[in-house]
């Protein structure tokens, strides 16, 4: 499958910063990580140096090159999905646990990238902004079910909106709870702190099918090797999909550029502020390290990677507007531009754990939706507790039952 097009900005900036060797033999292991994104750089790290289980990773292509290199890296507690609706479906117990979740998750991915060089990690605050007047009454439905469960937030009026940002807004929520991370070179870190330990990582190796054994999987690579392990996590993002027999979520295209460098005086709060709407498809900003601005939005249900790459500079135009309509006073040129597959679910939420399909040895990392990588943080202790045997709290609700 073909993630990505145009020129993502992570993998221009960095290039390949490292290789792997492929796998050219056959081999035993605990646990089998099948991904070499963020996600499955997430969950092996979890494994490995938390939990001390023998990890083996493989990845076709080269590390980081599929879905993390197209990521924006927007990190957030706040989910695609509102509260209040996730509250309708599932309760609001349920709802506060998710986002209270992803809250939990942005402090460890904070003290997982503090030992790290250079990944780009920075605390940011997120002004979530009604894009319409008609917008204001559910956001602020929004704001006191947060309120109820503790999140920490403001609630700002169009002119404070207006004097803070500069946004002509009707009205905001402020939360301080947000950050970014260059997702590329966060991957490569761990990766390569993984092989100094001895974990085994080698990309450009497919695997080509799978098979559950009576206390196993099995694993047979395109070159035929063999690998059997105790536990396989089937971390391949967006591709996962092709394992199971009934889909679980429906692909879709997002659009994202990066602006050349701007002075920071004229960024002003936008250097420690994420912004985004409540209109959807939603408009979405944060700044870099090196003061540009990542813009994304313009999601599309395309799934056509050809035509998809026709519209990436129509896209990245139509994206670069809007933002000079909000920021007149910026001087806003497109540095690079791209777009990328995501998967949607129908509540937001992702899947984690065991799917009926396989049995409880095959374990899916299916961190779909805006919050991947928060989703994905979660989500890798909740898979070492599955092969720990132990309860995980958000089990159940980022489990496959929840489709029945």
């Amino acid at each position: 499958m073909d993630l990505k097009s145009g020129y993502p900005f992570w993998a221009v900036k960095n290039g390949l910063m490292q290789a792997f060797p492929p796998l050219q033999q056959d081999l035993r292991c605990q646990v089998l990580v099948i991904g070499g994104g963020i996600s499955g750089a997430l969950i092996a790290d979890e494994l490995a140096r938390n939990g001390g289980h023998e990890v083996v990773v493989i990845e076709q292509r080269d590390i980081g090159w599929g879905s993390t290199a197209a990521s924006t890296a927007m990190l957030q507690f706040e989910i695609d999905t509102p509260m209040v609706e996730l509250a309708r479906r599932y309760g609001e117990d349920n709802a506060a646990a998710a986002y209270l979740g992803c809250a939990a998750a942005i402090d460890e991915l904070r003290q997982l990238c503090r030992p790290l060089r250079d990944v780009d990690f920075k605390p940011l605050a997120s002004l979530y902004y009604a894009s319409r007047r008609r917008d204001v009454a559910d956001l602020a439905d929004e704001f006191a079910m947060r309120q109820r469960h503790g999140i920490a937030q403001r609630w700002l009026r169009a002119e404070q909106v207006q004097q803070r940002y500069g946004v002509d807004a009707p009205a905001a929520i402020l939360s301080a709870k947000a950050a970014r991370v260059d997702p590329y070179r966060l991957t490569y870190r761990l990766f390569a702190r993984l092989a100094r330990a001895g974990v085994a990582v080698h990309d450009r190796t497919t695997a080509s099918s799978l098979r559950p054994l009576r206390r196993g999987v099995e694993v047979i690579t395109d070159t035929g090797q063999r690998i059997v392990c105790q536990h396989l996590v089937v971390a391949t993002g967006y591709q996962a999909q092709q394992w199971l027999q009934r889909k679980v979520a429906r692909n879709h295209s997002s659009y994202a550029l990066v602006t050349d460098p701007i002075d920071p005086e004229l960024l002003g709060p936008l250097r420690r502020t994420m912004l985004w709407e409540t209109a959807r498809p939603y408009l979405y900003l944060r700044s870099t390290g090196d003061d540009r601005l990542l813009i994304g939005g313009e999601d599309d249900e395309l799934d056509i990677p050809a035509r998809r790459d026709a519209r990436v500079q129509r896209k990245a135009s139509t994206l670069l507007r809007k933002v000079q309509r909000l920021f007149p006073h910026l001087p806003l040129q497109s540095a690079f531009s791209w777009a990328g597959t995501f998967a949607e679910t129908a509540d937001g939420l992702p899947f984690f754990g065991a799917h009926p399909q396989y049995g409880s040895r095959v374990l899916f990392a299916m961190a779909y939706g805006g919050n991947g990588i928060t989703y994905s943080m979660t989500g890798a202790a909740l898979l070492r507790a599955a092969i720990e045997r132990r309860a995980h709290p958000l089990a159940a609700l980022y489990g496959f039952a929840r489709l029945d």
